[in-house]
């Protein structure tokens, strides 16, 4: 951000704004240059709620009267999406909104903007808010998806209410020799696929309690009730697949594999990147505490590695 707003970004923010009101529009894209924000606009919120949950932003600015939805109706619709929980949500509101009264407490937004606007007010606010979200967040930067901390309370919030449920750690196999071959760029549209993937594959189970989320580099992990854990890893695993060739040259995609250096300096050849997903299931009280569940898993992994090819190990079955 500018001097003015309080704060300046390690890097760009991607802000989606969704308002039919122009002469906001303006003011808003006046206040930051395009090194330090990258705007995508949207004039009614049912247009921009799938493209959101694609390719999620770091900042929801969202004015409460739309053509379509109301703005609370909008943050509503995307925070009950477990993944995007977190996303900061700016709502901005019309001069009589509050003497009306605005309910704070069902209306899911961490902050809110008053008409008529004052630049200097919307620029400390917008910046704290996206500093607030930076200090609360665990979220992976890249992909967006819940981090370390968020899994780990998870997990044990399911044992301790002895819940059923079946956990995934999923990792991808030569991903290192795809990065050293074709850069970080590359890399990181490997990472932010096998994100979508992942979300979108889970998301294809409406009703049931899921969670997924990235714990660091190419490892991510997801959960679901232990009944459906294998048709979702089906699914995963086929569309990880069916899209992974595409992110290498024609040459490498028609030989199958790529001429690559690994860990002890040797040049080998690898295979195209697969997927592997340890299974571990908790049924019956079965874990007491989220170590043991990283444990087990550990070990499926291992066995998940065997194979070249992408395949799920639950417990220790191998399926796939």
């Amino acid at each position: 951000m500018s001097a003015a707003g309080g704060c300046v970004p390690q890097r760009r923010q991607k802000v989606f704004l969704i308002t039919a009101d122009q002469d906001l529009t303006n003011l808003l894209l006046s206040l930051w240059s395009r090194d330090e924000m990258d705007w995508v606009h949207f004039g009614r919120g049912r247009a921009a709620i799938e493209t959101l949950f694609n390719e999620p932003p770091d900042l929801l600015i969202v004015d409460q009267h739309l053509p379509d939805l109301s703005g609370g109706e909008v943050a509503s619709l995307v925070k009950s999406e477990n993944v995007y929980r977190q996303l900061p949500v700016i709502l901005c509101l019309g001069p009589d909104d509050l003497a009306r009264g605005v309910d704070f407490g069902s209306i899911e937004c961490d902050d809110f903007l008053l008409a008529p606007y004052d630049g200097d007010e919307i620029r400390a606010r917008v910046c704290l808010t996206l500093s607030r979200a930076m200090r609360s967040l665990d979220a992976n930067p890249l992909t967006k998806l819940p981090g370390n901390t968020s899994i780990i309370q998870r997990i044990q919030e399911l044992i301790d209410r002895q819940e059923d449920f079946a956990l995934a750690y999923v990792d991808l196999d030569y991903f290192k020799s795809f990065n050293d071959k074709y850069g970080f760029s590359r890399g990181d549209e490997v990472l932010l696929m096998t994100a979508r993937v992942i979300v979108n594959i889970i998301r294809g189970f409406p009703r049931a309690r899921t969670f997924v989320g990235h714990v660091g580099g190419d490892d991510y992990v997801f959960i679901t009730p232990p009944e459906i854990i294998e048709d979702a890893c089906q699914r995963i695993i086929k569309s990880f697949d069916d899209i992974v060739p595409h992110f290498y040259d024609a040459d490498d995609k028609a030989q199958g594999f790529i001429r690559s250096t690994d860990r002890q300096g040797q040049v080998r050849d690898f295979p195209l990147m697969a997927v592997s997903i340890a299974v571990v299931l908790n049924q019956g009280g079965r874990l007491q505490h989220f170590g043991e569940a990283s444990a087990i898993a550990g070990a499926l992994k291992k066995k998940a590695k065997e194979n070249p090819k992408s395949c799920y190990v639950i417990d220790r079955r191998e399926n796939g």
